[in-house]
């Protein structure tokens, strides 16, 4: 066979798992699509209906999409789904977090971390990491978030406009549209993360989580395909940090990484305050667990 002939032979079969997979995933969602009745969604109950379910309409309607786009999504027509489609999707249809990774496998549009989720790490690194004050969170060489403390979470609480299935510093900055506004000096921290990602990937390159990943972000974010053929490298630094928090207002912090001799690849990132205004402010973020507490005892 000719190179040409091999090179087709392949791209024809590559096509052909890809209308499978875009095939399963519609019938999957029409399952799911299916299993809902109005009322489960916060809809009027409705007259009986010829089919069981949610309509197409109603799908679309809840998770703002055009109709066309999402019915063209359940006939498996090869259309570009992003991730926070996808968790509106998944957010509508009520999905629990296997089904929503099986939606994401199907739709080829987000990498499933399995190196953050199956890092095994010892009790005392986790003690460290929650007996921490201020925000700290275990993050991997490729930024996944591995695990935070309660004032990490507090601190982030509300950044996505959609419910976060990345869980990586990368990913939550290139693909939520909020993130600009929330990350005050964003447009200085941001290409510099990418800089700290293409250093790293240097010692990851072949590695198929890693390649996936980078392909994937490059889809998904024109800036971060942008950022990333730029070719610029950076090593750990401390950074200052500038957030706005919808409780606490403007925060700025010193973000410091300590590496975790115990664990490779893993480091803790600690925000600490770095004026008195933040470190006045800062409680305030926990305002709403306070407030769950207090309820919770009444």
């Amino acid at each position: 066979m000719t190179t040409e002939a091999s090179n087709a032979a392949g791209n024809a079969a590559g096509n052909g798992v890809g209308s499978l997979r875009r095939a399963a995933l519609g019938e999957f969602l029409k399952a799911r699509r299916a299993g809902l009745r109005p009322e489960d969604v916060g809809l009027p109950p409705a007259p009986r209906r010829r089919t069981p379910g949610l309509r197409r309409e109603e799908v679309a309607l809840l998770a703002g999409l055009g109709v066309t786009w999402y019915t063209w999504l359940e006939q498996g027509r090869p259309i570009n789904a992003s991730a926070q489609v996808l968790d509106a999707v998944a957010r509508t249809l009520q999905l629990d977090r296997f089904e929503r990774e099986h939606m994401y496998r199907l739709a080829e549009a987000t990498p499933l971390r399995s190196w953050a989720g199956s890092t095994v790490m010892p009790d005392s690194v986790r003690d460290v990491l929650h007996g921490l004050a201020p925000p700290a969170a275990l993050i991997n060489t490729r930024f996944d978030v591995i695990e935070s403390n309660e004032a990490h979470l507090d601190l982030f609480r509300g950044w996505h406009s959609l419910p976060c299935v990345h869980k990586n510093l990368v990913w939550c900055c290139v693909t939520e549209s909020n993130a600009a506004e929330r990350f005050l000096n964003y447009a200085e921290e941001v290409p510099y993360l990418v800089a700290r990602l293409r250093a790293e990937y240097g010692r990851h390159i072949g590695d198929p989580e890693w390649e996936e990943d980078i392909r994937r972000l490059t889809d998904l974010s024109p800036e971060f395909a942008g950022l990333w053929r730029r070719h610029e490298v950076a090593e750990p630094a401390v950074r200052v940090q500038r957030f706005l928090h919808p409780d606490a207002g403007e925060l700025t912090f010193t973000r410091t990484e300590l590496d975790v001799i115990a664990v490779a690849d893993v480091r803790i990132h600690v925000y600490t305050p770095i004026d008195d205004g933040t470190r006045a402010r800062l409680p305030l973020t926990r305002r709403h667990r306070e407030a769950a507490a207090a309820e919770q005892s009444s």
